[in-house]
């Protein structure tokens, strides 16, 4: 039976500007300058503007800058009024771009080489030898089905069957094993072709030149791989009777050899990322500077054109339905062109008060680089300071770089939680992971410390800290057990 009644819900809904601007926030520089890019190509309103004169005292140098109230939140996409920006002056309000440049700084693009893809480099040499057709077409099929490391990691009897299905030919295990073991794990950089770490490792090993220790390294690969790799060298000394000094440099022939072969290819026909950082933060006269890297604040106006053009059309007494649907499309642009440039500001706002409250936060670390100065600090200590929410933080934290005397940091970094010293001060975990990082790094690599000896080691320190916690630390380290970092 159908009936009604009255429902009181409070919903929280988001516009679609404040997704997109929360979106803007947590974008590094270059996705930022895609975006602006793509907005002016996409939106005749928007024009860039800078060929006009510019002051160069409009910097984010100074606090004045920026209200560092709470009212600072990301807010509601305002009401736009086309009348606001219809006025007779070309010089737009809105001037934000900064001179954040050092004077030594230069502005370079970085040329991309061209490489030879790994792929190529491998069909090359394959087809210096003589082939029939059929097998030059199988061991190409075969080269294609290499990974990045440079290896046949699917099963000889699936590339048959790839072959008959996709390409009509039909051929079977024998062929295949006999093309890549007779011509392909022939091929430079040696260990191309290779089943699995072992076989890598062996077809490295037979290529060298033959001494002691090469020809005992090729047995230990090949007869106890899997205690090699668990580093159990005493079982390794038994089973060959060997001593420690001929089983050291045995390991150390093993050491040299290229787990990946086919890494020096693909990492090569990639172009390296570049880090440009969106904050710089200098020592001037004992104090600390923040400035926010001009090419964040890119100088938009609203394009004159258009603005006459509605104004025109407003003016207009008897409008065609042409004319009307004209004025909508215009003010349509013009009212996205000018929340766009709304969003940048807020944009810059919300970057540069988060940045001056992580600054003076950790402004002992900053003024002095000691890492074990830095507090513990988490989103919500910054969220309180600049009453911005903790994702607007987080947004934040997680994609942008600051430059500082001391290298270029990932602000992320600067985040971390807090233990309670013997002293019962509050530390950094950061500061921990460092600490037992130093002692890995200084203990004898003949006897590594186990977690328990860390533990006691870091209690005796002053750090009031449990063993599984410093396994989870040495794991966020990439640091292996104490087995594993165990050398002869």
């Amino acid at each position: 039976m159908l009936k009604q009644d009255l429902r009181l819900k409070q919903l929280l809904k988001l516009s679609p500007q404040q997704i997109q601007l929360m979106k803007l926030v947590q974008l590094p520089i270059l996705a930022f300058e895609e975006v602006v890019k793509q907005e002016i190509e996409e939106n005749p309103a928007l024009e860039d503007d800078n060929d006009d004169y510019y002051d160069s005292s409009d910097s984010f140098d100074s606090e004045n800058d920026f209200d560092d109230s709470g009212d600072s939140e990301i807010i509601d996409a305002p009401d736009i009024n086309i009348d606001e920006y219809l006025s007779d002056d070309e010089v737009p309000s809105y001037r934000v771009q900064s001179n954040n440049y050092n004077d030594d700084d230069e502005n370079k693009e970085l040329p991309y080489a061209q490489y030879e893809s790994f792929q190529e480099h491998i069909s090359s040499q394959l087809h210096t030898f003589r082939l029939t057709e059929n097998e030059e077409e199988i061991a190409d099929f075969i080269v294609g089905n290499l990974d990045d490391d440079g290896y046949l990691r699917r099963d000889l009897s699936s590339i048959v069957d790839d072959l008959a299905f996709t390409q009509g030919i039909y051929t079977n295990v024998e062929t295949i094993e006999k093309l890549l073991t007779n011509y392909i794990q022939r091929l430079d950089p040696t260990g191309i072709g290779a089943r699995d770490l072992r076989e890598c490792l062996l077809l490295q090993l037979r290529t060298k030149n033959p001494t002691e220790s090469t020809e005992l390294a090729y047995k230990i690969i090949n007869e106890m791989f899997d205690a090699f790799t668990k580093k159990h060298y005493n079982k390794i000394q038994q089973k060959f009777s060997i001593s420690e000094e001929n089983l050291k440099r045995a390991v150390n022939e093993i050491e040299r050899l290229n787990p990946k072969p086919g890494k020096a290819f693909t990492n090569n026909s990639k172009n390296t990322e570049q880090i440009i950082p969106d904050f710089t933060i200098r020592i001037v006269d004992g104090d600390l500077e923040l400035t926010l890297n001009g090419r964040n604040a890119p100088e938009l106006k609203i394009s004159r054109e258009y603005s006459e053009m509605l104004d025109t059309y407003k003016n207009t007494e008897h409008k065609s339905r042409e004319q009307k649907d004209a004025v909508m499309f215009v003010k349509q642009k013009l009212d996205s062109a000018k929340w766009f440039i709304d969003a940048i500001k807020q944009r810059q706002q919300t970057l540069y008060i988060t940045m001056k409250s992580i600054m003076d936060y950790q402004m002992d670390y900053f003024l002095t680089g000691d890492e074990e100065q830095i507090k513990p600090m988490i989103l919500k200590d910054i969220a309180e300071i600049t009453g911005l929410d903790i994702s607007t933080i987080s947004r934040v934290a997680n994609s942008k770089y600051v430059n500082t005397p001391y290298g270029t940091l990932l602000i992320k970094d600067l985040f971390s939680e807090s233990l309670t010293n013997s002293e019962g001060d509050e530390v950094s975990t950061r500061e921990i992971k460092t600490i037992l990082q130093e002692v890995i790094e200084n203990e004898d690599t003949k006897k590594p410390l186990t977690d328990d000896n860390l533990m006691k080691i870091l209690n005796d320190k002053g750090y009031n800290i449990a063993r599984r916690t410093i396994a989870k630390y040495r794991d966020q380290l990439n640091i292996p057990v104490a087995r594993l970092r165990k050398k002869i």
